[in-house]
């Protein structure tokens, strides 16, 4: 019987338990364990400044096999020197004794706050008593486990046929605060029971990685901790892609299903939040161009705090597009709310103001930028900007 979330392939179990890592002892050491040693890919933040756990995964998946992954929250293991390293090695060898692989198949994940060591001992407890509780049914433990500021937890799946084999996509995901492209404070675990090449399951995470994960931003901070990984056991049993064609794609565009789905769910979970955001670029010349326009709307202040207050300020949004670096005409930009239109060929257009409100108050809002150039279109997800942002940042530490 299979789970949900990143137990819904086959051959997936997972735990989540509370080792007593966080003062209000919530659950904080998620394991994930595929029962065959499985093809594995990652993508990893590009901040400069990296924690410890994550060098390792970084290092570890390069051979592109992975048994398992061990993750806690409520501390980061990062900027704390060799201890940091020397930790997340005995994190995976305890991991690796117990489940009778090599330590190079376990890959971790640590995130919480910076600067502090991880208690051992209560790791080692953690990673026992999540080995004990393994499960097809752990998804949503083990989702809850590696929350830190949100509000709830992330999971998606996806079954379809390929080869004439149901095969299934899983995934869950972590991540509320210091959200923005290129790897945030987020951490995403996809699985599969497809069998698939490492080589082309690594083009297809990073495929849609960029139009999922790298397109979400809810402060325009990135972190030290965040990756996303993808483990495929091959346990459907259908005949392995090893070649670009249309199963690699019917893979590839379920798998992007999957991704966007949980990149939405962080981005309407960013702390405080009360609206998820979704911007277009339409009719851009190029991606590039797009791509800079979408992080800057994404990224003001302005236009998220306009947002939650309801407000039509669409002079924000065109101001934005016009800082971003961006190569297009003004005097050619048409600017939307929703689908009220409300500057027309870069000039203010008469609109229906409580039309406007209407759309504004909704839980979920539309940008839509078209600058009518070419056939280019691209989006982003965001959030608004709220009086309990700066509320929670402002005790984040205590």
């Amino acid at each position: 019987m299979n789970g949900t979330g990143i137990t819904a392939p086959k051959g997936f179990k997972a735990a989540g338990v509370s080792c007593g890592l966080k003062k209000n002892g919530n659950k904080d050491l998620a394991l994930l364990v595929s029962d065959v040693e499985a093809n594995a890919a990652g993508i990893f933040t590009t901040n400069t400044v990296k924690g410890h756990s994550l060098m390792w995964t970084r290092e570890k998946i390069k051979n592109g096999k992975a048994k398992a992954v061990v993750i806690n929250s409520g501390c980061a293991n990062a900027c704390v020197g060799a201890r940091g390293d020397k930790d997340a090695e005995e994190m995976a060898k305890f991991a690796a004794s117990l489940l009778d692989c090599e330590p190079e198949k376990v890959m971790l994940g640590s995130t919480g706050v910076i600067g502090y060591p991880l208690d051992m001992e209560k790791i080692k407890y953690g990673i026992k008593k999540a080995f004990e509780r393994l499960s097809a049914d752990g998804a949503p433990d083990c989702a809850q486990a590696i929350m830190t500021t949100d509000t709830f937890p992330k999971q998606a799946s996806k079954s379809f046929i390929l080869d004439g084999k149901k095969v299934t996509i899983g995934g869950m995901a972590k991540g509320s605060g210091m959200i923005h492209p290129n790897m945030a404070t987020m951490i995403a675990i996809l699985t599969t029971d497809v069998s698939i090449s490492p080589e082309l399951l690594k083009k297809a995470l990073k495929t849609v990685a960029d139009s999922s994960f790298n397109r979400i931003s809810v402060d325009g901070d990135t972190s030290v901790c965040d990756k996303v990984l993808i483990l495929a056991n091959g346990m459907a049993g259908n005949s392995p892609i090893t070649s670009e064609g249309a199963e690699y794609n019917i893979f590839l565009d379920a798998l992007l299903e999957v991704s966007v789905t949980l990149a939405k769910m962080i981005a309407k979970d960013g702390e405080g939040a009360t609206k998820l955001i979704e911007i277009r670029v339409e009719n851009c010349s190029d991606r590039a161009n797009a791509h800079l326009i979408l992080n800057a709307v994404a990224k003001s202040p302005l236009v998220k705090t306009a947002i939650f207050g309801n407000d039509a300020n669409w002079g924000r949004i065109f101001t934005a597009a016009g800082y971003s670096g961006a190569v297009f005409d003004p005097n050619k930009t048409d600017i939307y709310l929703g689908d009220l239109l409300v500057c027309k060929n870069g000039t203010a257009y008469p609109f229906d103001e409580e039309k406007a409100l209407e759309i504004l108050k909704k839980d979920e809002v539309t940008l839509v930028i078209d600058l009518k150039d070419r056939n280019v279109c691209d989006r982003m997800w965001t959030c608004d900007l709220t009086y309990d942002y700066i509320r929670i940042n402002g005790s984040y530490r205590t």
